[in-house]
Parts: C-alpha cells; sequence; structure tokens
C-alpha cells in the first residue's frame, strides 16, 4: 500500500478510536445524570408530600405571622 493511502487509513483509525471514547464518555455522564434525576424526582416527590401533609395539618388551625405576612395581613403579622 502506499504511504498516502497508509496514512489517511490511520488517521482514520485515530479518528475512530478519539469518537469511541467520546462515545463511552459520553455514555458515562449520561448514565450519571440519569441517576441523578432519578434521585432528585424521588426527593421533590418526598418534598411535595411533606408540604401537602404540613398544609392539611394546618387546616383550621391559627397562621403563623411568617404565613399571615404572606397572604397580605400586615395586622396579623403583629401578633
Amino acid at each position: 500500500m502506499d504511504k498516502p493511502r497508509q496514512d489517511q487509513i490511520e488517521r482514520l483509525e485515530e479518528n475512530v478510536a478519539h469518537l469511541t471514547r467520546l462515545t463511552d464518555d459520553l455514555s458515562a455522564i449520561v448514565a450519571r445524570q440519569e441517576r441523578d434525576l432519578e434521585r432528585l424526582a424521588r426527593r421533590v416527590g418526598m418534598l411535595m408530600e411533606r408540604e401537602a401533609e404540613r398544609e392539611a395539618n394546618q387546616e383550621g388551625t391559627i397562621r403563623s405571622p411568617i404565613s399571615a405576612r404572606r397572604i397580605g395581613n400586615p395586622q396579623a403579622a403583629r401578633l
């Protein structure tokens, strides 16, 4: 095989090796991000459940000064 052809084949092989490595690296990143997203989704779900329970427990109770300010009742905030 002539020299220019051999050089071209070597360049192509190097490119394929580089692209293979990049693909492997990206695959690992995507797998890690998938785990992170699943973990975060579980945490958000738990926080939403906790907040729903908190709100359900607060129904019929006197609001704290902080929550009174949030709903626009400055008089209640002074209590």
